[in-house]
């Protein structure tokens, strides 16, 4: 496994696999790893004859200061998990490496997709997401792209960029990896008290609850009672809870049989937020 800080060293290692003609894929990451993203290198290296992960805090994309500080920094034991799982490169620039002096965003279109959900909470988080994953799409220059589905909005939006952009990378959605317990795999999740890790379950179980309902009941009603299971568990805060298209990400009122919708839900379990969500 070949560890690279600077766009330079990583660029020139993969241009001669380039001449060969290798497949290269990538799955960016903001480290803290866990079997959720192992599962995406599994799948890019079953696709790919190389594959890179990189591993990048991006200050960018965090709303809250606060929340970036304490974000969990664990190079040295995500190192250890990516080569026992046959990770060939990893690439960790610095801040300074990848935004040199100008440490902003950039601004895109992504055709509204950007105001839905997280867009009404994190203000101007997609941009940030949008600016790292197209500068390691330029530095890396991958044949594909391995995201899961568990932050699903930014995966389309990812895909409306890469679309707009005109980049030339396939973009691959991958399916939630769960505790055994139902709770989504997340970094996030080593920060949760003991309490608030007993009961996070519950948000998985209640999106299971809702793909029973949404055959058999209105939208309008399955809203309010998920909001009504949230008041019976004081440990846990829904922030929102929403029906919507698969696309065009916007809330489903009135189900269409020809549209595929999805539940989406954000949960704020002490001050540790955690997002999940499922196809209806």
């Amino acid at each position: 496994m070949n560890i690279f800080y600077t766009k330079t060293d990583l660029k020139a290692y993969l241009d001669v696999l380039k001449t060969q003609e290798k497949q290269i894929g990538l799955v960016p990451t903001m480290g803290a790893l866990h079997k959720g993203h192992i599962s995406l290198l599994k799948k890019c290296a079953k696709e790919n004859d190389v594959s890179v992960v990189s591993i990048f805090v991006n200050p960018t994309q965090f709303d809250n200061s606060d929340d970036l500080i304490k974000y969990p920094k664990t190079f040295k034991a995500d190192a250890k998990l990516l080569e026992a799982a046959n990770c060939d490169v990893i690439f960790a620039p610095s801040v300074q490496e990848i935004y040199l002096e100008n440490v902003a965003a950039t601004t895109f279109n992504f055709e509204g997709l950007e105001d839905e959900m997280e867009g009404k909470y994190r203000l101007g988080h997609f941009n940030g997401v949008g600016t790292i994953v197209k500068t390691l799409f330029e530095i890396v220059e991958p044949h594909r792209a391995y995201f899961g589905q568990k932050d699903f909005q930014q995966l389309q939006i990812i895909k409306k960029m890469v679309a707009s952009e005109q980049l030339p990378v396939l973009i691959k959605g991958c399916k939630i990896h769960r505790e055994e317990d139902g709770l989504a795999m997340s970094s996030r999740n080593s920060r949760l008290t003991d309490a608030h890790r007993k009961v996070a379950p519950m948000i998985f179980k209640t999106l299971q609850e809702v793909q029973e309902k949404f055959t058999l009941e209105p939208v309008e009603s399955i809203l309010k009672w998920v909001e009504d299971e949230f008041q019976k568990q004081p440990l846990l805060s829904l922030e929102y809870f929403t029906i919507a298209d698969e696309k065009t990400l916007k809330n489903c009122v009135h189900k269409d049989p020809k549209t595929q919708y999805r539940a989406f839900i954000a949960v704020f379990a002490g001050e540790i937020r955690l997002i999940d969500n499922v196809p209806l």
